[in-house]
């Protein structure tokens, strides 16, 4: 009896686990929980009997004063956990790597030559096969390794196990083993393997585990390291992260494509996993694909900051306000870059047109298309048809319009501004800001399961509406040199005269001890307005509370930033510095979860 093995852990394996945690932590869903107890499970499961076979057969062994000493079928516990603590801590880090990934644009629709519409993308098919026949000529190879016996033993008995299960996981899920960036796949898989090399160097040499002689090849990576040890990590971390990618992939094919998997399910179910990715590419909706792919450019290129506070969400919720925001980012510009006022006013109007069909008890698919298709530019098609209106209800998308009409009314304004009073500031903002918040909660109270009542969940609406209206007042206050320069002022006209400026001084001078009053005044007015009613984010399902803490939070913080001397301006907009949001974020998750 010895505790050689078990002070490995405690030195080597556990601490980067509890590291890991603690970083991710904030993170950590019931989604991610279950992910990771799946992928631990299969790994132990699969590896315990070609583990037992190899003690059995004295191909490796553990010295009697290195082990505590039970075992489980001739396997040390302490091995045991190395199954645990491995896939743990290695699917952690692809968690870390990939959350930022909206993972459901790189699917692929994969159309044969007999399809009606035709072949699309036929390189896929080829790069699958290609995959399947290097791993299959491996997998011979390493049957000949064990058949031959003697030092290819090993090597052969790794290939065995390992392949069959690479195999299968890449003919399900090569799409998005090829598509996904470098840092989701193959960060997570070198990092640990380089350092699990140099943890099997150490006990190797300690003579913690040992390799028996005349079944290994003698080769060494480097002084201590057998070449087999070296195959066998990077195997077992390339086998977790195609599980983890796998399980993505079918989460991806559930989340894009509702209408062919219409179960609501935060933890779907491993039939439904399978099911989904069994489903042929062939099916996948290429135009729903292609709506994904656009609004995530479109985020990216213009608000990258809800783009990555979008991480925050998992699962179909995360794609519908990603298609709700490009929905409004579209509409926003089609306005803003009209050529005048009239070309403005005209795509208003096509948009109310667009929502009184979208909303219709008699439209059709076919005449909604028909309509965008006729009335709209081709780059902002997608957003208006994958907008989610059966989750949404069109009161507050009316309302964003009319929104839309105030800013419009500042290129009419002359002397008079548009917004006189303190309720028209709170009606502009209710309009563009506070209808975005609202249709986002009931986005969530769509997809997730609440227990509230009816009037409960419109009280909590209604308080994100107010959120909204507070986010807007803060962007107001951050922007207020920025809108001088298009010819809008936003404060009040009954605060200018408090303050004894005019329309006309704060356009031609926004800035100044002046300016720096009615900023305050602003900000001041947004937190008094999250202050009352930011604590109806508790009354949202969980899974969503802290990502929606995230989002007010991460806004929030450019009023904090504001009311600091000195505050960085960029592009004439006050600037929270990147390190800082992301900060603010972690803490948020965190103080969620507490």
């Amino acid at each position: 009896m010895g505790f050689d093995y078990a002070l490995v852990h405690v030195k080597y394996t556990i601490p980067p686990a509890i590291l890991l945690t603690l970083l991710y932590r904030p993170l950590f869903t019931r989604l991610d929980v279950y992910k990771v107890v799946f992928l631990i499970t299969i790994a132990v499961v699969s590896t315990i009997p070609w583990d037992s076979y190899l003690i059995r057969t004295r191909i490796w062994s553990y010295p009697a004063h290195v082990i505590i000493g039970p075992t489980l079928f001739d396997i040390p516990l302490e091995e045991v956990f190395f199954f645990v603590i491995q896939t743990y801590t290695t699917s952690l880090l692809y968690l870390i790597c990939s959350r930022p990934t909206f993972q459901p644009v790189f699917l692929r629709s994969e159309r044969s030559a007999t399809h009606p519409l035709g072949p699309i993308n036929p390189t896929w098919q080829y790069y699958k096969l290609f995959g399947q026949l290097a791993l299959a000529l491996l997998l011979k190879s390493g049957l000949g390794m064990v058949n031959s016996g003697g030092p290819s033993t090993y090597m052969g008995l790794i290939l065995v196990w390992a392949v069959p299960f690479l195999l299968l996981l890449w003919s399900l899920a090569y799409q998005f083993l090829l598509g996904l960036p470098f840092s989701n796949t193959l960060i997570p898989i070198f990092i640990p393997t380089l350092y699990l090399w140099i943890v099997d160097t150490l006990a190797l040499k300690r003579g913690t585990w040992v390799i028996n002689h005349g079944t290994k090849y003698g080769l060494q990576l480097w002084d201590g390291l057998e070449i087999e040890e070296a195959v066998f990590f990077l195997a077992t971390n390339t086998l977790i992260i195609f599980g983890q990618v796998a399980f993505d992939n079918a989460l991806s094919v559930i989340c894009a494509f509702p209408c062919l998997f219409p179960e609501k399910s935060v933890l779907p179910s491993p039939a439904l996993l399978v099911r989904a990715l069994l489903k042929p590419a062939s099916e996948y909706d290429e135009g729903r694909i292609i709506g994904l792919q656009e609004a995530v450019h479109r985020l990216r290129a213009k608000s990258r900051s809800f783009y990555l506070a979008s991480s925050a969400f998992q699962g179909r919720i995360r794609t519908d306000l990603l298609l709700l925001y490009s929905f409004c980012r579209v509409a926003d510009d089609l306005v803003d870059t009209a050529s005048s006022e009239q070309e403005a006013f005209l795509w208003i109007s096509r948009l109310r047109e667009f929502l009184k069909l979208a909303y219709s008890s008699e439209k059709t698919s076919d005449s909604l298309d028909e309509c965008i298709r006729k009335n709209f530019p081709l780059p902002t098609q997608s957003a208006l048809i994958q907008l989610p209106t059966s989750k949404l209800s069109r009161q507050p998308l009316e309302e964003l319009l009319d929104g839309f009409d105030m800013d419009l009314s500042f290129s009419m304004a002359t002397t008079s501004p548009p917004i006189r009073s303190n309720s028209d500031l709170e009606l502009y903002a209710r309009r563009v800001a506070g209808t975005v918040a609202q249709m986002c909660l009931e986005l969530i109270f769509f997809n997730h399961h609440s227990d509230l009542p009816a009037h409960e969940q419109k009280r909590v609406l209604q308080a994100g509406h107010r959120m909204g209206v507070a986010l807007q007042y803060v962007n107001i206050a951050r922007d207020i040199s920025v809108d001088a320069k298009i010819g809008r002022v936003y404060i009040p006209a009954t605060w200018m005269d408090e303050a004894d400026m005019t329309y006309e001084s704060v356009l031609n001078e926004p800035h100044g001890r002046k300016i720096e009053t009615l900023r305050s005044r602003l900000l001041d007015t947004a937190f008094e307005v999250y202050n009352g009613a930011r604590d109806a984010i508790e009354d949202l399902p969980i899974e969503t509370r802290g990502p929606i803490r995230v989002a007010v939070e991460s806004y929030m913080e450019i009023g904090r930033v504001l009311r600091q001397d000195g505050y960085v301006v960029k592009a004439g907009r006050a600037t929270v510095p990147k390190w800082r949001r992301i900060m603010v974020a972690w803490r948020t998750l965190g103080a969620t979860r507490k």
